[in-house]
């Protein structure tokens, strides 16, 4: 069974920093595109940074210069490294990744979800 892990959500106060982590277990052949999303109480889902797998990243105008994603090819795991903080960062974060899993039909793509981090900052 495949599964994405997050972890690392937190209470935090304003100007304060968090570091995510989403790990990837399960029969994985192949990790393409991984990404954090966030979802706000009331809000819809929003794409928050992505990166390929060969390092290329893109943020969402609300984070860039705050958040910095990443990942570990060896460890099968994403990171989002989050500094200054502001209420409105105050969300739900999920991880997702484009898969190649082993079936035993064989190779299928899956678009994997996680089950999301709770993240708070207080003002």
């Amino acid at each position: 069974q495949v599964q994405l892990v997050e972890s690392g959500g937190d209470l935090v106060q304003a100007g304060g920093s968090l570091r995510l982590s989403c790990a990837a277990s399960g029969s994985i052949l192949i990790i393409n595109a991984m990404a954090w999303h966030r979802q706000a109480p009331g809000k819809q889902r929003e794409l928050v940074a992505s990166i390929t797998s060969g390092g290329s990243t893109m943020y969402a105008d609300s984070v860039k210069g705050r958040f910095t994603i990443s990942r570990d090819n060896d460890k099968d795991t994403l990171y989002l490294q989050m500094v200054s903080l502001n209420p409105e960062d105050t969300a739900i974060y999920y991880c997702n990744a484009d898969l190649v899993v082993l079936t035993e039909r064989g190779k299928s793509p899956l678009h994997a979800w996680g089950q999301g981090t709770p993240v708070t900052v207080s003002s």
